[in-house]
């Protein structure tokens, strides 16, 4: 049975060629290995018996939001709940960070949905937002769809 935790900087070849993997597939922004050093404590991964399996970050982007990023598990440990575990862990850093907003841009609504992202229109997000989507694959006709998840009533 695996375990999350927070990643280490001896995770991040593993972290880079997990997202490569998916990223080569279209399914998720490339990161060069520079910027995951540089970010390496944005990031969760999931281990299972020494391996890196499955990644997730929380990309703080402004006081009251951030951004789910970069999350990916291994093909043959997909559909165990691990995707799952990875984004709960992101969303309780949040809410221990005094975050109100999550979003992330996917194309599984679906799957956020199930954890209480609702689906919002990508025009809601601030442009700093789409400073990664340049290096998409799919830039700038992109499929995704943003979902956002508040946490927190907005303090007065």
């Amino acid at each position: 049975m695996g375990k999350i935790r927070k990643a280490k900087l001896a995770d991040v070849k593993y972290i880079y060629k997990l997202i490569l993997y998916f990223a080569k597939r279209g399914d998720l922004v490339p990161r060069p290995l520079s910027e995951l050093y540089e970010n390496v404590r944005e990031f969760f991964v999931y281990e299972d018996k020494d391996l890196i399996v499955g990644v997730c970050a929380l990309h703080i982007l402004w006081e009251d939001l951030a951004e789910i990023r970069s999350l990916a598990v291994a093909e043959e440990y997909q559909k165990q709940g691990i995707g799952k575990e990875l984004v709960l862990s992101c969303l309780k850093e949040a809410e221990d960070l005094g975050i109100d907003r999550v979003f992330a841009l996917t194309n599984s609504p679906e799957f956020f949905k199930k954890l209480g992202f609702e689906e919002v229109a990508k025009s809601e997000l601030p442009q700093k937002v789409w400073a990664d989507c340049i290096r998409c694959s799919k830039f700038p006709d992109c499929d995704e769809v943003a979902v956002l998840k508040v946490l927190t009533k907005n303090k007065l």
